[in-house]
């Protein structure tokens, strides 16, 4: 687990990095940002991490992100992560 964010901080004492780096085989990109603050990732995401998969959590909807990714062969799920961790669907 990489996190990547425009806040400073952890997730379970994981310090959120503010920058955009280099992660080699992505699987998969989990959003949490809403759409109007993806537009400066949408390069990295898409030819930086080339993820398998990027899941939009509620409130991250993004058709315009989500049209692009599958254009490059990345698959896009609409959900929640956590629900989707607790029934083991992810």
């Amino acid at each position: 687990m990489v996190p990547i964010g425009i806040r400073q901080g952890t997730i379970h004492g994981i310090p959120i990095i503010n920058e955009m780096p280099i992660v080699e085989e992505v699987d998969t990109v989990t959003l949490y940002l809403n759409a109007g603050r993806q537009r400066p990732y949408y390069d990295y995401i898409l030819q930086t991490l080339r993820p398998r998969r990027i899941i939009f959590n509620p409130g991250t909807e993004n058709y315009e992100l989500l049209n692009l990714a599958r254009e490059a062969g990345i698959e896009t799920e609409m959900g929640c992560t956590l629900v989707m961790l607790a029934i083991q669907a992810y």
